[in-house]
């Protein structure tokens, strides 16, 4: 086990203890004046950012919140990443129970902020950082709080993010696939960078405890049970669970088990690097027909197959700062004028896939030019969309099971969402 924490340390601006908690013994008060006056040394040095600081056999972890520092001071081989972590889940916590954590807020609420670091650190060891389930069974009313006889289930047992109890006339649960496109292309028509980056989205309105099962159609897990993987599994890369995942159970075969938080929350998110075809294409062609008129023709082409359908399409459109009176004429939707963008906005609110629409813009310029006059800039086209019921990656949840000791049948809602991300065309 990682060593523990010796005292975690509340201090103002200045250096001043405003709360302290000791949980080992090992360490003083005097250790908040030696955290600070190392502090005032790094200032300067090239490492001054370094939320880690080391002095006399005392490892000094923090971060500062506002007008408070948050420190924890340790003698042990301690895992710095997890208690500087743990400290981002007692700013997460105070900022429930005080709105903002702040010198004020610490100084009016002193009492629950004892009690709160009693409970969410045990002898030095991070325990419970949920703050709706703290709340259950420390209250608070006009600086005063309530501690019920018995803490909820939820901080006695394994699953800190889910209550007990909890009763739902309807058993529901909805599941989202979002993905988002980032792709950048050069003026020369060639792609720089291009990703997907996703997210399965849950929303879960379920009673008592239930397990769930979700299987995807992931290549690793298909190809270990010896079934054909062509054209219908993924490669999914940078995978990041919830809390909630045993993550044994998916290093073993690969299934995602969890007995999933109340509401909503992100079961998981992943990256693919694969080189993606934007699914928006954007050509522009800008012609000066003199100093004061410039005429713009804009080919926007959907390049997905025709049985999706990209909807809310923004397509923005820089044009030069001291345009005026545009003049614009669309195969379909509509634009805009917007000078406080400094852009075209071309509205188009479903757009069918494998096919092209055009837009005609005219802008009148000033007739008199500086002489020295600033470069054009060279602002990118930025393309905005959500496609409904369509993936990039190809990702397709195999199945979703929920399983609960009393038995009932929870109704699972699906649905597949692709949206533009970074978006950007650097063509004019």
């Amino acid at each position: 086990m990682a060593g523990a924490a010796s005292a975690l340390f509340l201090l103002d601006i200045k250096g001043r203890v405003l709360v302290w908690r000791d949980y080992r013994g090992d360490v003083t008060a005097a250790q908040a004046e030696r955290f600070f006056s190392k502090l005032i040394e790094k200032e300067g040095d090239s490492e001054s950012n370094e939320p880690v600081v080391y002095d006399n056999g005392v490892t000094y972890m923090f971060v500062q919140h506002s007008n408070v520092y948050l420190m924890i001071a340790s003698r042990q081989n301690c895992n710095a990443a997890s208690l500087l972590f743990f400290l981002h889940r007692v700013i997460d916590v105070f900022k429930h129970y005080f709105e903002e954590l702040e010198e004020e807020s610490l100084r009016d609420n002193f009492v629950v902020v004892y009690e709160l670091l009693d409970e969410m650190m045990d002898f030095g060891y991070p325990q419970y950082t949920e703050a709706r389930i703290l709340s259950e069974f420390i209250k608070t009313d006009a600086y005063r709080m309530e501690v019920t006889q018995r803490p909820p289930m939820a901080v006695t047992n394994a699953v800190s993010w889910r209550s007990e109890g909890l009763q739902f006339k309807k058993n529901e649960v909805f599941l989202d696939v979002v993905e988002s496109v980032n792709i950048l292309v050069n003026s020369n028509g060639q792609i720089v960078r291009s990703d997907v980056v996703g997210a399965l989205k849950m929303r879960t309105y379920l009673s008592g405890m239930p397990e769930c099962k979700l299987g995807l159609n992931d290549r690793v897990l298909l190809e270990a049970q010896g079934r054909a993987t062509k054209g219908k599994a993924i490669d999914l890369e940078d995978i990041k669970f919830h809390q909630c995942v045993r993550l044994a159970r998916f290093e073993n075969d690969r299934t995602i088990s969890f007995i999933p938080p109340d509401g909503a929350f992100d079961l998981m998110t992943y990256r693919l690097s694969t080189q993606v075809k934007p699914l928006i294409w954007v050509e522009a062609q800008i012609e000066r027909h003199s100093r004061s008129r410039v005429e713009m023709l804009v080919k926007a082409r959907s390049q997905f197959k025709e049985r999706s359908t990209a909807t809310n399409v923004e397509i923005e459109l820089p044009v030069p700062t001291d345009a005026s009176n545009p003049t614009v004429r669309t195969s379909l939707g509509s634009a805009a004028y917007a000078p406080e963008k400094d852009a075209l906005v071309w509205k188009i609110k479903s757009f069918p896939g494998n096919k092209e629409y055009m837009l005609r813009a005219e802008f009148h310029l000033p007739s008199i030019t500086a002489e020295e006059a600033t470069p054009e800039r060279k602002a990118p086209i930025r393309v905005k969309f959500e496609i409904p019921y369509f993936t990039v990656s190809g990702i397709q949840v195999r199945y979703l099971k929920v399983i609960e000791k009393s038995g009932y049948q929870a109704l699972p809602w699906v649905r597949y969402i692709t949206m533009a991300g970074e978006y950007e065309l650097r063509l004019m």
